[in-house]
């Protein structure tokens, strides 16, 4: 594999993060020297980003400074300009061996009107089997996420909360190694966003998942321990002092 990809922008390098770039020997997601732009409006640009296995990575920055857009660059549904993007060893493949590895929540999805919260849930690990990786079963799932009582609803009948919980849930009924996150923390209220951080923090990642997030809710990535990363007019701030 390359030379280890970074925040290159950054004027220097915490001792945190050089032990970080000794340890990893390969990276879930580089990104070296991505330009993505909508016609003439360029949205991303010089953007140089790692991460490894069990890390967290909390994008931040105001609305349409391409948060969105770099999760939608690792996913595969957007193009780059320029720049290399490579996730799990490669780039981004529509096809159902990357998609049996990577996790995407962002638009709540178009729900199976026949089927209730535990069945969809069932359905999402039952499609991924043999179950290989870390993930939890439905019922566990269902308790997780507050979702006890519409169990044998169907998604279309609970709140905007609710479904965005369902969202989550599906994301972990099966195994993944890269979870990709655009604004988890929506509709949820402010207790049930910390618990969502600590299940992040304390079995997706600890069970060597990777998660990247764009989030506008700075509480929310610190209680997941998460590493943030801010934009502005498209490009990663530079680290400092107080954010090492």
């Amino acid at each position: 594999m390359g030379d280890p990809v970074f925040v290159t922008n950054s004027p220097r390098v915490t001792p945190r993060w050089s032990r970080y770039l000794l340890a990893v020997t390969e990276w879930v997601v580089a990104v070296r020297g991505l330009r993505m732009a909508y016609g003439s409006v360029v949205v991303l640009q010089d953007i140089d980003l790692a991460v490894g296995a069990g890390e967290i990575v909390a994008v931040t920055g105001v609305n349409g400074v391409g948060k969105s857009t770099l999760l939608s660059c690792l996913a595969g549904f957007r193009r780059a300009a320029a720049g290399t993007v490579t996730v799990l060893g490669g780039p981004p493949r529509d096809n159902s061996a990357f998609w049996r590895q990577v996790a995407h929540v962002a638009d709540q999805p178009t729900w199976y009107p026949g089927l209730s919260v535990r069945e969809l849930l069932e359905l999402v690990r039952m499609t991924h089997e043999p179950v290989t990786g870390w993930c939890l079963p439905a019922d566990e799932l269902i308790e997780v996420f507050g979702l006890t009582e519409r169990a044998d609803a169907s998604p279309l009948a609970m709140s905007s909360g609710q479904r965005q919980r369902l969202s989550l849930a599906a994301a972990l009924a099966r195994p993944s190694r890269l979870l990709l996150l655009d604004e988890p923390e929506q509709s949820l209220d402010a207790g049930f966003r910390r618990e969502l951080a600590r299940l992040l923090r304390t079995e997706y990642a600890a069970n060597g998942g990777t998660v990247i997030m764009a989030t506008h809710d700075h509480e929310f990535a610190v209680s997941a321990q998460a590493r943030v990363i801010q934009l502005s007019d498209g490009r990663i701030i530079p680290e400092t002092a107080d954010q090492s």
